[in-house]
């Protein structure tokens, strides 16, 4: 899997970490359906809007995006994403840029003008197939430099300016193209052809267009399937910097543990708009605690192992990576498990318990789990108040069952006079601490 990864420019928001959230639950999948999964996620760190805010910041170019680079993997960590098997700079592989260049010149679908070095797009016969551009209506959405035979070209390699890094090539010094940076990447570290690539649907024209032009001109075989995450936007707008809407994971770790947000992100399906508020948020998190709250119950006095996911679930996931259906299933588990436990029956809700745990694991939210079980809360002090809360819940939960309605009364009104919202629902009841 090739997945392309940020351009460093600044910090990252939940648009860009969505499409690494998806890509991880496609990894660990694939994984956990039993094959070897090598996976490359880029860094960008040399690009014209990265050049342009270090300037404005008054800070060297390459200390920007090492800053923000930095700010892009914490962010990855957090959220539980695993680690890509290699995070390749575009810096570190103008060697590999300049061999592609100089294959597409000798196969005829290159030039170099002045300095610069430019893709001929009317050399390549199935230019657009990608992205169903039509190439009479086509921009690439770059100035039309001097030196471009056609409007249409794209540019491989940007000659040197005045104040500007640059490397030494045969056509002149400068820094490579936004496209060419991916193509020479990716088949380093996956050969001429592999499985995946993927990326954000923002990305398909022009860039991922561009990558698979200039790959196939150069004779390789490239990715065999193109997925593209949609954005998350923000009353109806895609979150990006340019329109001052950003959601800063930093800042939104503010209203939602880690896992929450992780949750929140990869429940729609990776095609689907995420339209971002806090209340929606907010019932991602609902909806996570109830999970953990069923594998808490039930670990307390039971090992839960993690167990074989049901055949529901991998359905779903082996259908386009279908999450909704899949947690359609684990909520019905959930569900289900609690109904066993009200019941007493401890031997099928410990069966739900492990299918539940099973689950939760290929989607990277296991709250029994190392990345997570220490994150049920903020610390000693809250998980103390998580325990002593659950154990009251399940005294009220057997009161209710007993019929001793005034002790669930009583029970659920010290609760309130501590500060402890309650909510009765079908999968049984959530507590969390009001504001």
């Amino acid at each position: 899997m090739y997945v392309c990864g940020a351009t460093v420019q600044g910090v990252p928001h939940i648009g860009h970490v969505r499409g690494a959230l998806n890509y991880d639950v496609l990894r660990r999948w694939l994984l956990h359906s039993g094959l070897d999964v090598l996976m490359v996620r880029n860094v960008t760190d040399i690009d014209d809007k990265i050049l342009t805010k270090a300037a404005e910041a008054g800070r060297p170019w390459w200390e920007w995006a090492a800053t923000h680079e930095r700010a892009f993997e914490d962010a990855y960590s957090v959220l539980g994403c695993l680690p890509p098997s290699v995070s390749p700079r575009a810096t570190g592989h103008v060697t590999q840029m300049i061999e592609l260049i100089q294959r597409l010149i000798d196969r005829g679908h290159a030039y170099a003008s002045g300095g610069d070095v430019y893709f001929a797009v009317s050399s390549l016969p199935d230019y657009g197939t990608l992205s169903g551009q039509r190439l009479e209506e086509m921009q690439q959405g770059e100035s039309a430099g001097e030196g471009k035979r056609d409007p249409r070209d794209f540019t491989l390699w940007k000659g040197s300016k005045p104040g500007e890094p640059s490397w030494p090539t045969p056509w002149g010094d400068g820094r490579p193209g936004w496209h060419l940076e991916c193509s020479a990447m990716a088949t380093t570290y996956l050969g001429s052809e592999f499985d995946i690539h993927g990326g954000g649907v923002d990305l398909v024209f022009p860039h991922h267009e561009n990558e698979r032009a200039q790959s196939h001109a150069a004779g390789d075989g490239f990715a065999r399937y193109w997925l593209h995450n949609a954005w998350v936007t923000l009353s109806g707008e895609k979150m990006s910097k340019s329109l001052g809407n950003i959601v800063s994971i930093p800042a939104l770790l503010e209203k939602a543990r880690p896992v929450e947000l992780r949750y929140y992100l990869i429940q729609p399906h990776y095609r689907s708009t995420i339209e971002y508020s806090d209340e929606a948020l907010a019932e991602a998190a609902q909806g996570y605690r109830r999970v953990e709250q069923f594998l808490r119950r039930v670990s307390a006095s039971h090992e839960v192992r993690v167990g074989a996911v049901p055949g529901e679930f991998a359905a779903a996931l082996d259908d386009d990576l279908g999450t909704p259906q899949a947690f359609a299933v684990l909520h019905n588990a959930v569900r289900d498990g609690n109904t066993a436990l009200d019941a007493g029956d401890a031997t099928k809700a410990l069966e739900f318990a492990e299918a539940v745990r099973g689950m939760v694991h290929v989607l990277g939210l296991d709250p029994l789990g190392e990345q997570w079980r220490d994150t049920a809360s903020d610390g000693g002090e809250a998980r103390a108040l998580g325990a002593l809360v659950d154990a009251l819940l399940g005294e009220r939960t057997q009161a209710r069952a007993d019929k001793d309605f005034a002790r669930a009364d009583a029970i659920r009104d010290q609760l309130t006079a501590a500060g402890i919202a309650v909510e009765d629902t079908p999968n049984g009841p959530l507590w969390t601490v009001r504001d």
